[in-house]
């Protein structure tokens, strides 16, 4: 599947905007569930989705895709919620940032949190765990794939802040920028007619 290409000034507007703003300018849906959240304060990511589903707790399908995601992609990885392996840590984020790539977001387990914070590589998860995973797959790359009750296509927008994580679809985020900026500038006016009363 070939990703739609979303414009680079599209996708550095989402990225300038709270994600509760985005996802209330799509009708409050395309949000990811609470349970997926940054794992060390400050982490914050907007980008095209590269997208992979594992086995619960089995890496081989990330390893398989360091030879393929493009610079400035986010790896966004269906994990299917295990939480008892980590997927990745710091030697794997260190290889992703490398290349390119300027965010990690996964439906499991990641460790090595005070490192990944050290490196100021960006990465969502459901949960931490020490113990490491297997890596025997199965494993499909460039699908789409869910990620905390949403759908994700290759190339869609995934934008992340302390609140969480918004999936915008390619096809509609010149139009989800613009509906999101009207909130936020809403938003703006409402603060200031609290303030002033």
């Amino acid at each position: 599947m070939t990703p739609t290409p979303v414009a680079r000034e599209v996708v550095d507007g989402l990225a300038a905007l709270p994600v509760a703003n985005i996802g209330d300018s799509m009708d409050r849906l395309n949000v990811v569930d609470a349970g997926i959240q940054a794992v060390w304060n400050g982490a914050a990511v907007a980008g095209p989705a590269f997208t992979v589903e594992v086995a619960g707790g089995d890496n081989a399908g990330i390893h398989a895709a360091l030879a393929e995601i493009p610079a400035g992609a986010v790896l966004v990885v269906n994990g299917h919620g295990v939480t008892d392996r980590a997927l990745i840590g710091e030697l794997i984020a260190e290889r992703l940032r490398k290349i390119g790539c300027i965010g990690f977001i996964v439906d499991g387990a990641v460790r090595d949190i005070g490192d990944l914070e050290e490196l100021g590589f960006p990465v969502f998860a459901r949960a931490s765990s020490p113990a490491g995973p297997y890596k025997n797959g199965p494993f499909r790359i460039g699908t789409p794939i869910a990620l905390g009750g949403v759908v994700i296509s290759p190339g869609d927008i995934v934008v992340g802040d302390r609140d969480g994580l918004a999936v915008v679809p390619a096809a509609e985020a010149a139009a989800v920028l613009e509906r999101a900026r009207r909130k936020n500038a809403d938003e703006a006016e409402t603060r200031r007619s609290i303030l002033a009363s």
